[in-house]
């Protein structure tokens, strides 16, 4: 046989080609849609102050200084021609800023974009497959870390490529001119080579000249460069998922780890702030990186409270050797190290980073800590005008002069995201995150709330997805100055600890607040509000101010906001709120969120649930009482209590199209006397639905549950299952009257027992959850079956059960001094997002977080808190005067809506020797007679 080398290798080029072809293929799903229009680039909705703009042209003037008029790109370090693909996509995003923010003409935009896209698509790449890992900036060669030309190359990064990746997604979002030719560029690359078995690879040579693919990302940076890889169609689903990893302690706060760490990868594990911090400005934090974040801020904070060391930990480049270190929160089995990226500690070198200060700062703008490491670093430009230095060295409190593109395309990046409202650079649907959420079948109500509903959940159509009509709301004119009663003093303050816990808690209502229209959603995932949600963010709102979370400022603010909004939610056949509200639009809606302008019936139980909070409104803060009477005097009363007892209206469509409304009574065990309660706040005989007569009861752990009340007054066949929330907030407003104790305590007693018997800690409720069915409710007793988790239909959960986290708060509330309730509260007081509010809990199963937020659960923790302030008082107080225009109007009668018969309440507080709690006050309320045990 005749050797042809030149055949050879040419075949052999031909095959690698089919392979890369074939892999491409392979890895390859269509690309998405691009994730935005170029005309959301441009709209600014927050525009730069004067000082902002001193920041970003300070930023902008780094690349000015560094750029490279032969190849159109910038120097990684101020006055070093050398860049890396990360580097090329920070220069890429700030440029892209600069243009918005018109640091820099459409001229001057197009050339620079220009040059560089000629000199990228010309670039000799490793291995003819992906870009070099560095490039000499000035000539575009490959070169190694030290700037020295390289034939061959040192291998890619699959992190890089990555950050190249969503760089241009925003390139072509916003300048889709350029569409074709970033399409091209990638297209040329085999990005597919850098993928296997879901992860993200890079190559390195060896000492041997041979290529070896090593896995990259860990934690934070890992789903980072995923999220780059999707927004082009490339799928690394094990890369983008947050597994594994760990939660460490660390300052008091459970930090998340990659348990791949350098003894056993060779590769650091270690957790900084810029991956969070990009992940969210470019693509929105979501699920439990939403809850990562917050953390890696929240321990930064913890250290400062510590130790007075201003604290903003991230990869940084320094003026002095080594000239690269990773100040980390936590990295391969020790807290706060400063490491190389051979992991030798420089703890000498440890420095405040600038652009953490300024991303952690516009990431959660609110965050008083975030202002204050903020402030230190604002100003931090080099006096030539070359742009933001890189820290501040914590032992000498010495700038740290290195100059970056890292540093100043971050920070231009940042102010951009702040320019468009902090709304994420990326669409959040251009992307797939860890975390699912409901997208449809999601119910507006918190799972709580609508313990009654019993149809069939609508599906949210395409037709009416479209983002509604936003309705401005002007709150309702300003109310005489608070009065001695608005100033509840606290018998105990909160400590250290329940203080956060209470300002996690409100967190939920300000990421929820709909600042047009004044109202909060029910739950985080939907936009769309019922009655009781709004009942739980009124107790909430109050429980905030009681406990100094929020200045009496703010409380009036938001007060007087959703009073106006309550006067304009339009009413159910003229009578009374409906079941659900969009939040944005104030119009009716189905648990689908499909707009109903006819409504879907109401809720007695969600009235009662508005009128507790209102009525409580009226009580602690006197000024408001005018402006609550006229939203419940509007109202008709006339067939939500008939003959002693509530009844709901709920509405069904007939074959023929016809829509008929069809009023029942309440029979759902807890709710019903919850809200007969209330309602005998405002004067109602509801003496037919209030806590008494005989409980039907099943064996459970060997405690009699009480599982529906024996009624002759409706024949209703209600879905009945037992679980503790309706109990827990009768408990906390109304207290423990010996009738509601009698039903209390063994629901409480056999959650303890199942604890005793088998080890799970079991806090039975209502839950929304991030799966279909979205709410469950995981019974102590439910059709027959004990601890059996069931969605609204009826139908079992398996798996599904959750260890409430507002449960857990109320009991140990109620009973501080129970071994079990104080088990109950170790298991749940970290399932917080700082800034996000509680999680709903965990699953007993499992014991993962039960990923979703809900204005039920942290307004119960809120009032659980505020009743633990209170020692132990019913957190609903008496009213101090009969003469409002509510009792006014009772006293003339013949209201023609219902109104109570006579102007008097028909329950009182009392105290005695078990403590204090409302009673019926009518001669004619059955007592709790005697109970049917059911086996």
């Amino acid at each position: 046989m005749i050797y042809k080398p030149p055949q050879q290798k040419l075949l052999r080029w031909i095959a690698l080609f089919l392979i890369g072809t074939f892999l491409q293929f392979l890895f390859y799903i269509p690309t998405p849609v691009l994730s935005q229009n170029s005309n959301s680039c441009s709209n600014i909705t927050a525009p730069l102050t004067p000082e902002e703009k001193t920041y970003a042209r300070g930023a902008w003037q780094y690349f000015v200084k560094n750029y490279q008029p032969a190849t159109g790109f910038t120097n990684s370090t101020g006055g070093y021609p050398s860049g890396t693909l990360w580097d090329m996509g920070n220069y890429l995003m700030a440029l892209n800023a600069a243009r918005w923010l018109n640091l820099t003409d459409q001229a001057d935009f197009d050339a620079r974009l220009n040059k560089f896209l000629t000199t990228l698509s010309s670039l000799k790449l490793f291995e003819d497959t992906l870009p070099n890992k560095v490039y000499n900036a000035a000539n575009a060669q490959m070169v190694d870390y030290g700037n020295n030309p390289l034939e061959r190359g040192l291998g890619w990064s699959a992190l890089d490529v990555g950050r190249i990746l969503a760089a241009f997604d925003v390139i072509r979002t916003c300048h889709p001119q350029y569409n074709d030719w970033l399409k091209g560029i990638v297209a040329k690359w085999q990005v597919a080579r850098s993928l296997k078995d879901g992860q993200l690879f890079g190559a390195t040579v060896l000492p041997d000249n041979k290529t070896l693919l090593v896995q990259e990302g860990r934690l934070g940076y890992e789903e980072y460069g995923a999220r780059g890889y999707g927004l082009w169609g490339f799928s690394a689903p094990k890369a983008i998922a947050l597994e594994p990893f760990k939660l460490v302690e660390i300052n008091g706060v459970q930090i998340p780890v990659d348990t791949r760490d350098f003894k056993s990868t060779n590769a650091n594990n270690y957790v900084v702030s810029e991956s969070y911090i990009l992940d969210g400005i470019e693509f929105g934090l979501q699920g439990e990186l939403a809850d990562f974040a917050a953390k890696v801020l929240d321990v930064q904070k913890r250290r400062y409270d510590t130790t007075g060391q201003l604290t903003a930990v991230t990869e940084d480049n320094i003026d002095q050797a080594p000239y690269f270190l990773y100040n980390t929160v936590y990295a391969n089995g020790a807290n706060w190290v400063t490491i190389t990226d051979a992991n030798q500690p420089y703890p000498q070198f440890r420095s405040i980073s600038t652009k953490a200060a300024f991303g952690w700062h516009y990431l959660f703008p609110d965050n008083a800590y975030a202002q204050k490491v903020f402030d230190a670093v604002k100003d931090l430009r080099s006096p030539d005008d070359s742009g933001y230095y890189a820290g501040i060295y914590e032992e000498s409190k010495q700038p740290n002069k290195a100059l970056t593109g890292n540093t100043n395309g971050l920070i231009l990046e940042i102010l951009y995201y702040k320019a468009k409202g902090n709304h994420p650079l990326i669409a959040s649907g251009s992307a797939s995150v860890s975390t699912g959420k409901p997208s449809e079948n999601a119910s507006p109500a918190t799972p709580s709330n609508q313990p009654n509903s019993t149809v069939t959940t609508p599906i949210a159509t395409p037709a009416n997805i479209s983002k509604p009509t936003e309705v401005a709301v002007a709150p309702i004119p300003p109310v005489d100055s608070p009065q001695p009663s608005s100033n509840l003093k606290l018998d105990q303050p909160l400590s250290v600890i329940e203080r956060r816990y209470a300002e996690a808690a409100w967190g939920y209502f300000q990421a929820n607040y709909h600042s047009k229209s004044g109202l909060i959603d029910d739950r985080s995932d939907f936009k769309g509000a019922t009655l009781w949600g709004l009942g739980d963010y009124l107790a909430g709102l109050h429980a905030a101010r009681s406990l100094d979370i929020i200045t009496p400022k703010e409380f009036d603010q938001r007060t007087r906001h959703l009073l106006a909004a309550l006067t304009k939610l339009p009413l159910f056949a003229g009578e009374l709120p409906g079941r659900g509200y969009d939040t944005r639009s104030l119009q009716p809606v189905d648990y689908g969120g499909n707009p109903i302008p006819e409504g879907n019936g109401w809720s007695a139980l969600d009235l009662g649930r508005i009128l507790a909070a209102l009525y409580n409104l009226k009580t602690c803060h006197p000024e408001y009482t005018a402006a609550v009477d006229k939203i419940v005097l509007d109202w008709s009363y006339l067939r939500v209590v008939r003959e002693g007892i509530l009844s709901s209206a709920t509405v069904t469509k007939e074959q023929d199209g016809r829509s008929l409304t069809r009023v029942n009574p309440e029979t759902r065990l807890g709710y019903e006397e919850y809200a007969a309660r209330a309602f005998q706040l405002w004067g109602f005989n509801v003496d037919g639905s209030v806590i008494g007569g005989e409980y039907q009861t099943a064996l459970v752990e060997g405690v009699k549950i009480p599982i529906q009340r024996h009624r002759t007054d409706t024949n209703s066949k209600v879905n009945q299952y037992t679980v503790s929330n309706p109990f827990l907030l009768y408990a906390l407003e109304f207290g423990l009257d010996p009738q509601m104790r009698s039903l209390f305590e063994p629901i409480f007693q056999a959650q303890a027992e199942r604890y005793r018997r088998t080890g799970t800690l079991t806090a039975s409720a209502t839950t929304l959850i991030d799966r279909k069915p979205y709410t469950v409710h995981s019974t102590i007793t439910g059709k027959g079956e004990s601890w059996v988790a069931l969605g609204d239909d009826g139908q079992p959960v398996p798996k599904g059960r959750v260890v409430s986290t507002a449960v857990a708060f109320a009991y140990h509330a109620l009973l501080p001094e129970n071994k079990y309730s104080q088990e109950l509260l170790q298991g749940t007081t970290d399932l917080y997002n700082p800034l996000a509010g509680f999680y709903e809990g965990f699953y007993e199963a499992t014991g993962k977080t039960a990923v979703g937020f809900t204005s039920s659960t942290n307004s119960m923790i809120l009032q659980s808190l505020l009743y633990k302030g209170m020692n132990r008082q019913p957190l609903i107080r008496p009213t101090t005067t009969m003469n409002s225009p509510w009792w006014v109007a009772v006293n003339k009668g013949n209201s023609g809506r219902g109104l109570p018969n006579t102007p008097t309440q028909r329950t009182r507080l009392i105290s005695d020797s078990s403590g204090s709690y409302w009673v019926s006050g009518s001669e004619n309320t059955p007592l709790v007679t005697g109970t049917k045990v059911t086996e």
